[in-house]
């Protein structure tokens, strides 16, 4: 049987980021995550290359800016808006698609009709308050992982296992 990992992959989109600090902590969840690609619509910052983002993460993975991050979604992959909107199902909750694009919308406001009209899924964070961006995409990564992990049989991702051990 071939090992759950092998097929898979996630992206995460960022609609109209507006702190270069918040970027950088995206693409350095990405790196650290194993994420595919990350894909920046309408960035308010166009540098990268904040400190935060320390593995330099955008030379390790594909980072997009683009003015239709939905219109570059992979083949039969699925789109999962995280917001805070009515009709969302709680991220505990939640079962992640084997190939996802999740889509987060701005510090300062949300995604809107247009990207959440186009996801197949809509989830939140339950928290008291709203959470900064990067913490965000952190929690729905590590959310992903550790499902995978405990519907895999406790066993790291191989590309994990190997940076882990570096």
């Amino acid at each position: 049987m071939a090992d759950k990992f092998s097929r898979g992959f996630a992206c995460i989109g960022l609609f109209r980021p507006k702190n270069p600090e918040n970027v950088g902590g995206v693409l350095r969840a990405a790196h650290c995550y194993g994420v595919a690609a990350v894909y920046l619509e309408g960035a308010r910052t166009r540098d990268v290359r904040h400190c935060t983002n320390t593995p330099a993460a955008h030379r390790h993975m594909p980072t997009y800016m683009t003015d239709d991050m939905l219109g570059q979604v992979p083949f039969d992959t699925q789109v999962v808006a995280v917001d805070l909107v009515p009709g969302a199902v709680a991220l505990p909750q939640f079962q992640h698609p084997q190939r996802a694009v999740y889509v987060f919308g701005p510090e300062d406001g949300t995604l809107g009709h247009r990207h959440i009209s186009r996801a197949q899924h809509v989830v939140y964070v339950p928290t008291r308050n709203c959470m900064n961006l990067a913490a965000c995409v952190n929690v729905v990564l590590y959310d992903r992982l550790a499902k995978q992990l405990r519907d895999n049989g406790e066993r790291l991702p191989r590309h994990l296992m190997e940076a882990s051990h570096a």
